[in-house]
């Protein structure tokens, strides 16, 4: 018997098991219910909290749109990755070195990016030099009921309000109000809902 033998339902089962090994060895907690297909990456030394119902796709087989990538969750150093009940993600990664919070019924689409930071410093000389130590952070907000499409990318110190959509392919780098309708890059209002 091969690998494409066994049947999904037991790989998911499979993946899901050790996915819960992975959070607890790297001290992260999740609540009830919590599953995955596939795969995730789970990094950093900073807290990570999942709800209830949370589901994580991470792989080309449970979600195509997502392409072939893993989930990731990096909280760097001291940073922090809370996410709420029944709170679905797929092939994304969310990198904190501050805050992210994730409130729940929130879907997050296929290839999103998530960040809480820059990544490097914008000067030069810290860049180049080596210790790249001024890098600016500001915390992530999504609120209830959210939407998040496709390949979006969520940049630091953005709050996306409640139950508000943001369009496939869109670059977010400023506060999106409830009950709106963003997308583009950089992403724009689009209409209310």
């Amino acid at each position: 018997m091969s690998v494409l033998d066994i049947p999904r339902s037991f790989k998911y089962c499979l993946n899901t098991q050790i996915n819960r090994f992975i959070l607890r060895l790297r001290g992260a907690c999740y609540g009830a219910n919590f599953r995955t297909r596939g795969r995730i990456l789970v990094r950093g030394t900073g807290s990570i909290k999942l709800g209830d119902y949370v589901t994580i796709n991470s792989c080309l087989e449970s979600n195509p749109i997502g392409g072939d990538t893993k989930s990731v969750l990096f909280a760097k150093n001291d940073g922090k990755i809370v996410i709420g009940n029944r709170v679905g993600i797929s092939n994304s990664a969310i990198v904190a070195i501050d805050n992210i919070s994730i409130e729940d019924n929130v879907f997050i689409g296929g290839g999103c990016r998530i960040y809480d930071h820059d990544f490097h410093s914008l000067e030069y000389e810290d860049r180049v030099i080596g210790t790249d130590s001024n890098v600016l952070s500001a915390p992530v907000q999504i609120k209830e009921g959210a939407f998040i499409g496709a390949g979006s990318i969520i940049l630091k110190g953005v709050t996306i309000g409640c139950h508000s959509v943001i369009g496939a392919g869109s670059v977010v780098a400023k506060d999106v109000p409830n009950n709106e309708i963003w997308a583009g890059n950089p992403a724009r209002f689009i209409k209310s809902i």
